[in-house]
């Protein structure tokens, strides 16, 4: 679809937001994914009324953002695996780091998030393989207590967890998964999950997601940015 079609993103976010009701959702956040979209897709969804955009490269992410004023931008949740070494040029756009899946990289944001970015102290959420798919980023379930911990000394703030749900789009195991972090995530006092995309939504908020990433339902079919 042509991203800079209002009136069609508005109607698709509609449609995202009955169905999230329709589970049972109450105060959900909409996650748009812009990834692999221009920069009509931010603008969109800035339009329309979503919470967050979700973006995954970096490079790609900077160069939308520019094209941005501030004032006509929705927070920024980068939800993509992180290089260590993308944290830096990174510090000063992002709002929320959903993918967070080691102690480097807990270390490096608390390193490179200092008072002249967008968020001191940096917002976190860390990313837990739900799935044992080894494909997938995240971290193992038995790693997230210690991951909590060291990120709270470092002087994060940890929102919650994340999760993607199994490829095979199997709905009992999806079920599972996404009970699984939203247990972790209660036993920690955490009150936040992200989990749940375009195919498996209802079961995402079933199982008390806080927040969906939706982008196929929201924007179409992605082409690959030239």
């Amino acid at each position: 679809m042509n991203t800079s079609d209002l009136s069609v993103i508005a109607t698709r976010v509609a449609q995202i937001r009955a169905r999230i009701t329709s589970a049972g959702g109450k105060n959900v956040m909409l996650i748009a994914v812009t990834k692999s979209f221009d920069v009509n897709a931010l603008i969109g969804a800035h339009a329309t009324g979503c919470d967050a955009v979700g973006e995954n490269y970096a490079q790609e992410l900077i160069t939308k953002l520019a094209q941005l004023p501030n004032n006509n931008r929705l927070p920024v949740h980068f939800i993509g695996r992180l290089q260590g070494n993308k944290v830096k040029s990174l510090a000063d756009v992002v709002d929320v780091w959903q993918s967070v899946d080691r102690a480097s990289l807990v270390e490096e944001i608390a390193k490179r998030c200092t008072v002249d970015t967008r968020h001191n102290p940096a917002q976190i959420m860390l990313q837990v393989n739900s799935t044992n798919e080894p494909e997938k980023g995240g971290c193992q379930p038995s790693d997230v207590p210690a991951l909590v911990s060291l990120a709270v000394k470092s002087g994060l703030v940890v929102l919650g967890l994340m999760t993607v749900g199994p490829t095979s789009n199997d709905p009992p195991s999806t079920r599972t998964a996404f009970r699984l972090v939203r247990k972790m995530a209660d036993d920690l006092g955490l009150s936040n999950v992200s989990m749940g995309m375009t195919g498996d939504l209802e079961i995402a908020v079933e199982e008390g997601t806080t927040a969906v990433r939706i982008g196929t339902a929201l924007f179409g079919p992605r082409t690959q940015l030239s």
